[in-house]
């Protein structure tokens, strides 16, 4: 870089002789030179950094995979200081901004399916789209249904990464005139459109409960919310886009009220992504480099203090772009998987492992639109009437929320029975695209 510059000199070593000042002067000059050395060995790694930092491109023809690189957070094992991370996060935020700002003008520009929602939502959501204005739905970028199956009547919800807004004009109908929404993006183009068709849907509804702020979702502080004032806080495939994911979630346990809750969609792999892919703006902008692998996600939530994260649906990407395919397979990632999956985490005082308490509930079928059975997660559907065993976190994550009043609650903490059968920590995402059963899959792109 030309703001580092490294100076060539020769060092020269007189031959030995028995004259002691000639030795002692050979001796001072050896180790100038080894001085020299060790001071060039130490600055050369934070060079190498500062150069990968600023993300200079570099071209190769050819395919979106190959074309453009840049920087990525999960560098930071290079660019270990404060300065250089801030380096890295800009330069990533600015990348994105501009792909979703700039190069994207509807969701028909999109290069891979990673970054849509393939399965259809229910038909209340679809109702609510329909209302909602269409220069907002044609720029969505989601890749699943982020909010929660439960009566949101009153409540108040966070949408971060809202984009144009569809996620929030939805939440908007579904929380009514008691209830608030916040949508939070870091890109102007987008908050345009959000905010430009407010009055349009405040008319259509008959109500106003919408506002947007431009933040970046690593630094929520910054927009002064008040801390434990969301009963739900969605996201639809925006969090593997930012280069701290542990501040957000931090700052998602710090805003949610006691018994909230994180429920979100996202793009998850089903093992490290390797830095050459990561480096690509392109597949990190098509929500794919970005992507945690799931165990790295699960642990990095638990570390937070979302104790017991629930997977509530997913589905495999099929990638659907050649190029792109070709890329990943090239560059001998063949067996790189990614998956749209959708997890719910309570602000809950959880156990980190399944505890059995002899605990059961049953559900009274009064959620509404779901009178038959209610799906907390891809492993607990719930049949009205049926008495089903729980283990500890599970009944707490019923019984000391919004959806106490819908279910019978059996047993107490009185005596613990050990771990609660079934408790594992294998892939949790289905490998095949079909899937079927209450409580599996349900076919969308989350």
């Amino acid at each position: 870089h030309n703001s580092l510059q490294l100076r060539h000199r020769t060092v020269r070593f007189p031959n030995t002789t028995s004259d002691d000042r000639r030795t002692d002067t050979n001796r001072k000059e050896a180790m100038r030179f080894i001085k020299a050395c060790t001071t060039l060995l130490a600055i050369l790694p934070a060079a190498a950094s500062f150069v990968i930092v600023k993300g200079s491109t570099t071209s190769t023809g050819g395919s979106c995979c190959s074309s453009t690189t840049k920087s990525s957070s999960t560098q930071r094992n290079i660019a270990t200081n404060s300065n250089a991370d801030v380096i890295i996060m800009e330069d990533t935020q600015k990348s994105v901004a501009n792909y979703y700002g700039k190069e994207l003008k509807t969701s028909d520009d999109l290069k891979t399916n990673a970054c849509c929602t393939a399965g259809a939502p229910p038909k209340y959501i679809r109702d609510a789209i329909k209302k909602i204005n269409s220069e907002v739905v044609a720029k969505y970028y989601g890749c699943g249904l982020c909010l929660p199956q439960y009566d949101m009547e009153g409540a108040s919800v966070l949408d971060l990464g809202c984009g144009a807004g569809r996620d929030v004009y939805i939440a908007s109908q579904l929380v009514g005139a008691t209830g608030k929404v916040v949508g939070v993006d870091m890109t102007d183009e987008q908050l345009d459109v959000a905010r430009k068709h407010q009055e349009y849907h405040a008319e259509k509804f008959g109500f106003s409960n919408v506002e947007f702020k431009k933040g970046y979702l690593e630094k929520l502080k910054d927009l002064e919310l008040e801390p434990e004032s969301f009963d739900v806080i969605i996201s639809n495939c925006v969090i593997n886009l930012c280069t701290d994911k542990e501040a957000v979630l931090q700052e998602c346990l710090r805003l949610l009220k006691p018994g909230g809750e994180l429920y979100f969609s996202d793009v998850y792999a089903n093992r490290r992504v390797p830095m050459h892919l990561q480096q690509n703006e392109v597949l990190w902008g098509e929500c794919l480099s970005g992507a945690l692998y799931w165990n790295d996600f699960e642990n990095l939530s638990r570390k937070v203090g979302f104790t017991d994260p629930r997977l509530v649906e997913d589905a495999p990407i099929t990638v659907q772009n050649a190029q792109v395919e070709r890329c990943i397979s090239e560059s001998g990632c063949e067996a790189l998987k990614f998956y749209s999956a959708t997890y719910r985490l309570w602000k809950l005082p959880l156990e980190p492992h399944c505890e059995d308490y002899g605990q059961a509930v049953v559900y009274k079928g009064t959620l509404p639109r779901y009178p038959s059975g209610w799906l907390l997660d891809k492993h607990h559907y719930f049949e009205n009437g049926k008495i089903h065993p729980v283990c500890g976190n599970t009944y707490r994550m019923l019984a000391d929320t919004r959806l106490k009043e819908h279910f019978d609650f059996i047993g107490n903490w009185d005596t613990h029975y050990g771990i609660f059968e079934g408790c594992g920590s294998s892939l949790p995402y289905d490998v095949e695209e079909k899937s079927s059963g209450k409580g599996a899959s349900t076919g969308g792109c989350c």
